[in-house]
């Protein structure tokens, strides 16, 4: 596809692939639309359209300095999607993706959206708060943010470990490429998002969505917990929680076979 000018300075890098129902796709932290290379090999050919954003900061987006807050990443997709002239989107997010996902549709009303996958979303908040058992602690976040600023690889290498279902879930090769892939990210941007993961509370937001939602969730998941997972359900009216016992929180790729399926069978489900 190419680029879409989102701002006066910043042009965001979308993928656009097949034809059929849209399926927007917004990744998590700190990757790209090329962690979902196992849904856009075989959605298409299935009769869907995947359209992958990198949002700014990452991949082949451009990298401004400047705020990377939720409502900039939801004001991007929107730009994308009107853009693209889409319409009866299912927009998928994993981990902080499907967190800007649940922005998107509470900020901008569910325009032209109609219906949401939350792939181990990173919401309504990543945080442990005094009413909010779940999730990271704030000097948790804080020592990820630290590390961030002094050895960003080390990071991502840290991070890798405890992202699929199993250390030895992935070949050594596909763990390179992961981390590579994060590499590729701005440096800021990637911080900035640790800080928005640990200061953003979404608790509020959940009830302004007003489509159908899938939680596809891992109970393993040792990034998102399962906590959060139950939370959103009870906070989106009609939402349904679809377990993954084989996977970590990269499901995506983890059970990519069933994460297609569930995503194939939810959208039939929910289309007039």
């Amino acid at each position: 596809m190419g680029y879409v000018q989102v701002d006066a300075c910043t042009r965001v890098f979308v993928q656009d692939w097949g034809s059929g129902k849209p399926i927007v796709f917004i990744s998590g932290w700190p990757f790209d639309h090329r962690c979902y290379e196992y849904q856009f090999n075989q959605l298409p050919k299935e009769g869907y359209r995947c359209i992958g954003i990198d949002m700014r900061g990452y991949g082949k987006s451009d990298k401004p300095w400047g705020s990377y807050s939720y409502d900039v990443m939801a004001d991007d997709i929107l730009k994308v999607i009107r853009h693209l002239d889409l319409d009866d989107v299912t927009i998928a997010g994993h981990s902080m993706g499907g967190a800007i996902c649940i922005n998107y549709c509470a900020r901008h009303h569910n325009e032209r959206v109609s219906r949401m996958v939350l792939m181990g979303a990173a919401a309504p908040i990543w945080t442990q708060r005094p009413d909010f058992p779940h999730g990271f602690t704030v000097d948790q976040c804080n020592e990820l943010l630290e590390l961030c600023y002094t050895d960003r690889p080390q990071l991502l290498e840290n991070f890798g470990k405890i992202f699929f279902h199993s250390e030895d879930a992935v070949s050594p090769k596909f763990a390179e490429w992961m981390q590579n892939m994060g590499m590729d990210a701005s440096g800021y941007a990637t911080s900035e998002h640790i800080i928005a993961l640990r200061d953003t509370d979404q608790r509020k937001n959940l009830e302004k969505v007003k489509v159908p939602t899938a939680i596809f969730h891992s109970p393993h998941d040792k990034v998102c917990p399962f906590g959060l997972a139950e939370a959103m359900h009870k906070g989106i009216k009609g939402s349904k929680i679809i377990r993954f016992e084989k996977s970590g929180h990269g499901l995506f790729y983890d059970e990519w076979k069933k994460c297609n399926e569930e995503m194939m069978k939810f959208i039939e489900e929910n289309s007039k």
